[in-house]
């Protein structure tokens, strides 16, 4: 189906009430749904070509929204449709207020989330805080008009060091490697101050200090409320307010996103001002809207400042990502979050994987160690078999979880894309991270034929890989054993257990070194991350496992990297 023609703003300044989602349990009526949500990531260029191009779109996501009703979701988070010159995947955004031409218009969002409100989901959209695009017209104007220009105030402008202010102003390093400021040519030619950016050198970093900043992000927020949308994903939470003056950091050789350093551009104390502002302005709205914030921090007590009952709902749990699959690390990480969130009164929000990491089907089939970045493939029946007990383990957990596009179907990262064909800035850029992030944006699969396995009707702005067809939803759906029929059964089960879902706490249970087990209410969750198979007592009623177990005389068979779901009731 074609794209409508792209529309001016003027043209969906009418406001429209929020139609109440149609729930799919009693869950979804709650005032606190977003407790104990499964959310689904859409990265809306990989998800569904509606018009043949390559390239997904809004229209496409639309589409394909029974898929994500019918896979038992409660929400939907897109990552960013704005207008965007797309130098970070449109994580530079030049108009906050309109949608890129390349996913659609405002008119196609307006229907994508009016639909998903009939079918019973909620949309979250990407809120892109720390920085704007280089052609963001404030940005723009601010070169235009030279250092005398007001605008500059809303950015970090600043001369440079040196005797003719050749050097940068501090020694901070982007996230994708190289410096962090970049020196303009000013209007006469003549080479002028320096402006920062913690990631591309078309990212500045606004200036959260300088009122207007404030200002137009309530703004933003309102206008996309006004929508209709149900939340905001907040991208680099963390790093919205820096160290007053800027300070140099010494001597450091870990300038990452995913870092556990104290930095003086990230999570600072300040930002939290600016969130108890964006809360009073979410509060105004009718129909339970959250704020999830992707805030890396030093610690998850840290992360916890983000959502005091004044601030977020929600905020990504990026030590439980980090971890490995081994028993003792996981239940030191799984104790610290649920006592860390216990004192502020949130839920532990639990994810696997996202856009900006490497796929935890292709972590987990590489030896423990190597991060969240991930060059090699590594042993793929291993790494689904470990994804599929990761995903019951974490689906089992008190809390909220995100799922992201192609998890559900076993997906691997795709590690040996051509270097011709990346996208990622990082990559280009040398330090910093890796710029592997390419590997996890490759088109899902829908079909088991087609140029582009039915992602759309021509190929696909990333290459998928040969034999991607049966991974797709087609060969999945209904064979028994799958990885999506396990998602869709655990999905269920969630809906259906009352133990499972919000909650704060677990009773651990004992278990055989290498083993995590423990007891909610009438649910026992029992994952052997160990190398061998282990014996348990049979704590009921099987609902779920991730592979085949055995059980004998009141014991249980369970297989290396393995999960398994009991519930006492009958």
């Amino acid at each position: 189906m074609p794209k409508t023609p792209l529309r001016t703003k003027d043209a969906m300044t009418k406001q429209h009430s929020v139609i109440a989602p149609a729930p799919n349990s009693a869950k979804a009526t709650r005032s606190d749904w977003w407790r104990d949500a499964v959310i689904y990531q859409v990265y809306p260029r990989s998800f569904a070509d509606s018009d043949g191009d390559g390239m997904g779109d809004l229209e496409g996501v639309r589409s394909r929204l029974p898929y994500l009703r019918d896979l038992g979701v409660d929400a939907v988070w897109l990552s960013p449709f704005y207008a965007s010159p797309q130098a970070d995947a449109g994580y530079d955004v030049a108009d906050y207020r309109a949608v890129d031409p390349m996913f659609g218009n405002l008119l196609d969002a307006d229907a994508l989330i009016r639909d998903a409100h009939e079918l019973g989901l909620r949309i979250i959209v990407d809120l892109v805080p720390n920085h704007s695009s280089d052609q963001y017209e404030w940005f723009k104007r601010a070169l235009r008009e030279g250092p005398a220009s007001s605008l500059r105030d809303r950015y970090h402008f600043r001369p440079g060091k040196g005797e003719s202010g050749e050097l940068p102003p501090n020694d901070w390093e982007s996230i994708f490697g190289g410096p962090a400021w970049t020196r303009v040519t000013e209007p006469d030619g003549s080479p002028g101050e320096w402006y920062l950016h913690l990631f591309a050198p078309e990212q500045p970093d606004f200036n959260w200090d300088h009122p207007a900043v404030g200002d137009e992000f309530r703004s933003i927020l309102r206008f996309w409320l006004d929508m209709g949308v149900d939340g905001f994903r907040i991208d680099v939470a963390h790093g919205l307010v820096k160290a007053p003056g800027l300070p140099d950091l010494g001597s450091h050789d870990q300038v990452k996103l995913l870092g556990n350093d104290v930095m003086p551009f990230f999570d600072q104390d300040g930002v939290h001002a600016v969130y108890r502002q964006w809360r009073t302005v979410l509060d105004e709205y009718a129909g339970e809207r959250i704020f999830v914030a992707e805030a890396w921090t030093p610690t998850v007590e840290r992360t916890a400042n983000y959502v005091r009952p004044d601030e977020l709902h929600q905020a990504f749990n990026f030590q439980y990502l980090s971890t490995e699959w081994d028993a003792k690390e996981l239940r030191t990480v799984i104790d610290r979050t649920l006592e860390a969130m216990r004192p502020v009164g949130a839920p532990a929000t639990w994810v696997l994987s996202n856009h900006d990491v490497t796929r935890h089907a292709t972590r987990f089939a590489n030896p423990p160690g190597l991060g969240t970045q991930i060059r090699t493939a590594g042993d793929r029946e291993l790494g689904l078999r470990r994804a599929r007990a990761a995903t019951l383990l974490m689906l089992a957990l008190p809390g909220s979880a995100y799922v992201y596009q192609g998890e559900e179907l076993g997906l691997p990262d795709v590690v040996d894309l051509p270097d011709e064909v990346r996208q990622d800035p990082a990559y280009f850029r040398g330090a910093g991270q890796d710029g592997f992030r390419d590997g996890c944006r490759v088109p899902i699969p829908w079909t088991r034929e087609g140029s582009s396995y039915g992602f759309g009707g021509g190929g696909s702005w990333l290459p998928q890989p040969d034999g991607w067809g049966e991974l797709s939803i087609e060969a999945q759906t209904g064979a028994d054993g799958s990885t999506l029929e396990l998602y869709r059964s655990a999905l269920a089960a969630r809906r259906t257990q009352p133990d499972l879902g919000a909650g704060d706490s677990v009773e651990w249970l004992r278990a055989p070194e290498g083993v995590l087990a423990f007891r909610r209410g009438e649910f026992v969750c029992v994952a052997n991350t160990s190398g061998e198979s282990v014996t348990t007592p049979v704590h009921g009623r099987v609902l779920l496992a991730s592979g085949e177990i055995g059980e004998t005389d009141g014991e249980a068979k369970v297989p290396a990297d393995t999960t398994v779901w009991w519930t006492t009731t009958p």
